[in-house]
């Protein structure tokens, strides 16, 4: 696997397309900072590690309003190949203040907001609506 980000935002999607209560992803801290930062925006309704040693995964339970996923689209925008970097005056807002954009700064993951009150750039990592 080349992008466990990319892998990780897929695996979210394909899941709400066939109304899945939750989905696995393996584990790692970034992405499971990555599904905290979901939760407390409300996009998802839990993130939890589960497991031990070699098999430990990631349980995302995923959340649905009147049957329709909360996460209307998932983008990945700095890739393995092509890394976007922005400072913090150049960092927007996402979809007109609706979604949310992930930053990975100096001090942690973190939105875009947040990124620009503390005035901190870095990297884009994906874009959620």
């Amino acid at each position: 696997m080349v992008d466990p980000i990319s892998d990780m935002l897929n695996r979210i999607r394909n899941a709400q397309a066939v109304n899945h209560p939750k989905v696995d992803i393996p584990s790692s801290n970034f992405k499971f900072n990555i599904a905290q930062i979901m939760e407390r925006y409300g996009f998802i309704e839990k993130a939890e590690k589960k497991g031990k040693k070699n098999k430990k995964v990631i349980e995302i339970s995923l959340k649905y309003k009147e049957g329709k996923p909360a996460i209307m689209g998932l983008k990945r925008i700095s890739k393995p190949g092509q890394r976007i970097y922005l400072g913090s005056q150049k960092i927007k807002c996402s979809k007109g203040s609706y979604g949310i954009m992930i930053v990975s700064t100096s001090k942690g993951l973190m939105t875009s907001n947040e990124a620009r009150k503390e005035k901190l750039g870095g990297e884009l990592i994906c874009e959620i609506w």
